[in-house]
């Protein structure tokens, strides 16, 4: 009979949650025995056996000021994380994102316990800014798992760990599969049709404060240059509370929603979405809904722009390596420009045409012929048979 395999699994987001939960029922299908979890995640690890060691939303801190406001609990975190792994003497070690919270931990496991295997899933935006990262992962990560199709090359050429492009776990999401079946399948809009708007401000609440109230206004000009507009604003459970509070003072009537059932139901409806820059453009783009991006950088991270390398924020760009999304940041997030780029995204225009081409190449280059969670599992499997003793 095959023994266990204990996997320690960090994941600091609800994008890493669900990456991690895959990777792990990944693992179920790869090998016979039980697999069992130590770490920390949220709802989807925690449906596949993880008791995380506390409420992983604790992690999902916006901007330099805030991680410094909450520094000491952060490293109390760190520390209580990297015990726990370092008691459980686990097979292998999985650090997902995050890597501000996780690297620090993956570090002070590898002094404790040197032979362990550890494995960065989805690789630091190392090609973005503070290149040096790269190199400095050599000595406590021996494998990453990009999700990104450029990232091999970059880590290559930055002298960082050994790197492969797995694929994206969106591309078989089959709730997103369905959205774009839906898609194809819809007729387009034509003048004086009523629009559906959606809105997208973020998970974490500096965000929502700083986008809601301005996308709001933009859902107002919108409905004021093409007529009734339906808005649809999908949120998290645990901010829901400050979406409805905000939602109820903007000047058009939104319909939040929390479930991920209706998330995916309002990306189906969709004439034109406005979002905050983040994995949900990548989201959009997947699905086929025209999106403009906008946000608002924390002041530091402002004060530090010329130290990034990178010429979008967005990720569609990147992957088709050219501007294919709109992207407004900071003082020049207006309504005013916001509603206009809607406006002829939400109907068949030429803008509309060429962003939808420019999505199709995104989803091009994001395939695979294996699902990312089984390449992840060949992987850390693979990886854990090299680094056995005596090998």
């Amino acid at each position: 009979m095959v023994g266990a395999l204990k996997v320690a699994v960090i994941a600091g987001e609800v994008s890493g949650d669900l990456l991690g939960a895959d990777l792990v029922a990944a693992l179920r299908k790869a090998r016979p025995g039980p697999v069992e979890l130590v770490g920390v995640g949220g709802e989807a690890l925690q449906a596949e056996g993880l008791q995380s060691l506390f409420d992983f939303s604790e992690l999902s801190i916006m901007g330099l000021t805030q991680v410094l406001k909450r520094l000491p609990q952060l490293l109390r975190r760190i520390s209580q994380t990297a015990d726990a792994v370092i008691a459980a003497r686990p097979d292998v070690l999985v650090i997902v994102d995050s890597p501000d919270f996780t690297h620090r931990v993956a570090r002070r496991v590898r002094a404790a316990l040197p032979d362990l295997p550890i494995i960065d899933y989805v690789c630091p935006s190392v090609w973005a800014w503070k290149e040096y990262r790269a190199r400095a992962m050599v000595p406590y990560v021996d494998h990453v798992l990009a999700v990104l199709p450029f990232e091999p090359a970059a880590m290559q050429r930055l002298g960082g760990p050994p790197t492969t492009f797995i694929g994206h776990r969106l591309t078989s999401e089959p709730a997103l599969l369905k959205v774009r079946e839906v898609r194809r399948a819809r007729g387009q809009k034509q003048p004086g049709d009523a629009r559906t708007l959606l809105l997208l401000p973020g998970s974490r609440a500096a965000e929502i404060r700083q986008l809601l109230p301005i996308f709001g206004q933009a859902a107002a000009e919108l409905a004021g240059r093409v007529g009734p507009v339906r808005t649809l604003l999908p949120t998290v459970p645990r901010q829901e509370a400050l979406v409805r509070e905000i939602a109820a003072t903007l000047p058009v009537s939104v319909e939040v929603t929390v479930s991920p059932e209706e998330k995916w139901e309002a990306f189906a409806e969709a004439d034109a979405a406005l979002a905050a820059s983040g994995t949900v453009l990548l989201e959009l783009a997947l699905s086929g809904v025209p999106a403009v991006s906008a946000y608002k950088a924390d002041w530091l991270i402002t004060l530090m722009s010329k130290r990034i390398k990178i010429w979008s924020a967005a990720l569609p760009n990147l992957i088709a390596d050219y501007p294919v999304i709109p992207e407004y940041l900071n003082e020049v997030v207006r309504p005013g420009s916001l509603s206009r780029w809607l406006e002829r995204l939400a109907g068949d225009t030429l803008q509309r045409r060429a962003m939808l081409e420019g999505f199709d190449l995104t989803w091009q280059r994001l395939q695979t012929q294996v699902p990312p969670g089984e390449a992840a599992a060949g992987i850390v499997l693979e990886l854990m048979e090299r680094k056995k003793p005596g090998r």
